[in-house]
């Protein structure tokens, strides 16, 4: 509640060394919180889970269920995201109409993904959007001293994980991240 207080616009639930069952009860709560604030809701990795929560869509990786399979599982109105980290991969990705976006990055370090492998950086970033098709949201690491960085690339969006959940106050957390976003797209940037 505080992340959406704060301005988010979308929120992913990604969970890797918990049970089906906690997954499960915890995206129930969460799904509760963003429908109640209209929110979009994506379960990270398992369509299955977003299926019994009522989720509005699945974010999937590069070794999970094909996209064409997991389309078939959530129907076509349910948003699909695929995470990318090569521009090869974005080009493959693109040529998927069962996607609704693709990630990109790593772009920086990051510490909530184990085995992100290494950062790819602006000048990468810039490139995938460039070449993707589908809107690119970008991922890993970004925080308050590099987002400007990022937004020149002009992503669809930018996700944000350990700047905020590891603040003190993430609606302010939030507020401020929102706020630089909102000052690059009235830019232009």
């Amino acid at each position: 509640e505080a992340v959406i207080a704060g301005g988010a616009t979308i929120v992913q639930y990604r969970a890797k060394k918990k049970s089906a069952k906690d997954i499960y009860n915890t995206a129930l709560v969460i799904r509760s919180i963003t429908k109640k604030h209209h929110i979009p809701f994506i379960v990270n990795d398992r369509p299955d889970i977003a299926l019994a929560v009522g989720a509005d869509g699945v974010h999937i990786g590069q070794e999970d269920l094909p996209p064409q399979v997991v389309r078939k599982l959530i129907g076509e109105r349910a948003i699909l995201g695929m995470s990318t980290h090569t521009l090869s991969e974005v080009a493959g990705a693109t040529k998927l109409k069962e996607l609704s976006y693709i990630s990109f990055g790593p772009v920086f370090p990051t510490r909530t993904k184990e085995n992100a492998g290494a950062p790819v950086g602006t000048e990468e970033l810039c490139r995938a959007v460039k070449l993707s098709s589908l809107p690119v949201v970008v991922v890993g690491g970004i925080n308050f001293e590099n987002i400007h960085s990022v937004l020149t690339c002009s992503p669809a969006g930018v996700a944000v994980a350990g700047a905020i959940l590891s603040s003190e106050n993430p609606e302010e957390s939030t507020k401020a991240l929102r706020r630089e976003v909102e000052k690059a797209t009235k830019l232009g940037k």
